[in-house]
């Protein structure tokens, strides 16, 4: 399916190119002609996904969600990586409306929305029920529907009260902010009445029922923080109806995160990157030293900049499988197994999991500077991996569902010890009893760590505007991101 949509994309790009720039696909295609069959309708529907592609690099998100938690640190090694602070004013919650993930987010989540809602009215013009249209064309609908339900999920989660448009041709020019309750409840009900168009297709990278219920299953999680309300026997619920559509657990952990992972029974929604056609996923060159080009017989050399804290490593036990699967720590090797030398620091490429300092200048050693903090290598990162990675990144993954619905039963007052211990033993660690809200914070943060997981988790636990490692507490008001100075800028209505 990965090369399905990728070959969809080439598809719609040659398309494009035979066509005036100003001229619409729906402009030129009536509706009656086309779309004939699903694989056309799919075809049309590429752009709504387009925005994702972005999302674990310059668009932003990833930074917002594992930046600014206490897991993922982007320390300043000397003249590198500071940027002018820009990561550090995430990890410290002091960031602003110009701090560029904050502002990149906006309009890769806007983009989504205003594709699904040109195509909703190309597919749906006189803006029938769905039960009034032709099957294929309610399935279409029902899936860009909840395409842009998803969209504003990341935009309420992130930024809170913003824009609701659900309108092409007469939207509004300059809209004020609604409430996020509202946008929690109009979303919910559009998801709960699109669902049952869909078909069972297995697909792990555009819209099934799967990828709907799991993206239910987090809104109803999250309910308390967007609308005040909790909503925990729906969030089981919802978890239920994905547990019921057979996804199943990789025997081995490390398994959803392989290069070829496209086929992983345990990942439900994903972006499908590809190292030559479809760009994005270079958190690998974010994290790897200069040098760990020789242990991956890279052809490029990587950048040495982001580590896991040191608070965060030190919860990985020994035995647990994931420890040693996720993490790359002391002496570090060629491929073919001889000890790598940093040359600037003129000694044995070795990495500390202990940062002395968010900001290591001058006054540190070389061996500090350039070599604390364990790397990430959770992704497989292949023999001869380029600077942009073919590993599919998951969205929704089904360890996440279990989590899930083990944190609903126990907020319940109910045992969620079944859903928990799967993921654990698998891991290679005992099973728990009685698991509390602490144990599966902890578990949720071991087993979904670097899957832009963290910041949400914390806010619904209440524990992200506590202190940890270099960064003090922070106001309330940090749980959200603040609209873009340039959105502001173009909307008068959004300043306050």
């Amino acid at each position: 399916m990965k090369r399905i949509l990728l070959a969809s994309v080439a598809l719609l790009m040659a398309f494009a190119s035979c066509t005036d720039l100003d001229d619409r696909l729906d402009d030129k295609i009536p509706i009656d002609k086309f779309p004939e069959n699903d694989d056309q309708a799919a075809l049309m529907i590429v752009p709504v996904y387009r925005p994702m592609q972005d999302f674990l690099d310059w668009g932003g998100w990833w930074f917002c969600q594992e930046l600014t938690s206490d897991e993922v640190v982007c320390p300043t090694r000397h003249t590198d990586w500071d940027d002018g602070g820009k990561w550090r004013v995430l990890y410290q919650h002091t960031w602003d409306n110009k701090t560029e993930a904050v502002a990149s987010m906006w309009s890769r989540f806007y983009n989504g929305i205003v594709e699904a809602n040109r195509l909703i009215e190309v597919f749906n013009p006189e803006n029938a029920d769905l039960s009034a249209l032709e099957e294929g064309a309610a399935k279409t609908v029902a899936k860009l529907k909840i395409m842009r339900a998803f969209y504003y999920y990341l935009l309420i989660d992130n930024y809170g009260d913003v824009p609701y448009v659900t309108t092409f041709k007469n939207a509004e020019q300059k809209p004020s902010k609604t409430p996020r309750a509202t946008i929690f409840q109009n979303i919910v009900q559009e998801l709960t009445e699109s669902i049952p168009y869909l078909d069972n297709s297995t697909s792990k990278t555009s819209v099934t029922k799967g990828m709907a219920w799991s993206l239910l299953a987090k809104l109803y999680l999250n309910a308390e923080v967007y609308s005040g309300t909790p909503m925990w026997k729906d969030a089981e619920d919802a978890c239920d109806s994905v547990l019921a559509l057979g996804y199943s657990l990789e025997a081995d952990p490390l398994a959803p995160f392989i290069t070829n992972n496209q086929n992983s029974p345990e990942n439900i929604f994903t972006i499908p990157y590809d190292e030559d056609t479809y760009h994005g996923f270079n958190l690998h060159m974010r994290t790897l030293h200069y040098n760990n080009n020789l242990t991956f017989d890279m052809s490029v050399g990587p950048w040495n900049g982001f580590a896991v804290t040191e608070q965060h490593y030190n919860t990985y036990s020994d035995n647990d499988k994931r420890k040693s699967g996720y993490f790359l720590v002391g002496q570090q090797y060629t491929s073919s197994g001889q000890p790598i030398t940093d040359e600037v620091a003129g000694t044995p490429l070795v990495f500390d999991p202990h940062i002395p300092a968010l900001v290591m200048d001058a006054s540190y050693t070389p061996q500090e500077i350039r070599m604390s903090g364990a790397r990430v290598k959770k992704f497989e990162i292949k023999l001869g991996a380029k600077d942009n990675l073919s590993n599919d990144f998951p969205i929704f993954r089904l360890a996440d569902i279990m989590l899930m619905k083990a944190e609903a039963r126990v907020r319940q007052g109910l045992n969620g010890d079944d859903w928990i211990n799967p993921i654990r033993e698998r891991a290679g660690l005992s099973a728990l009893t009685n698991a509390t809200l602490d144990d599966i914070l902890a578990e949720r943060g071991r087993e979904l760590f670097w899957e832009a997981h963290r910041r949400q988790d914390l806010i619904r636990f209440g524990k992200f505007n506590q202190a940890w490692w270099e960064k003090p507490a922070s106001d309330p008001s940090r749980k959200t991101f603040p609209i873009p100075q340039w959105v502001i800028d173009s909307n008068e209505n959004l300043a306050n």
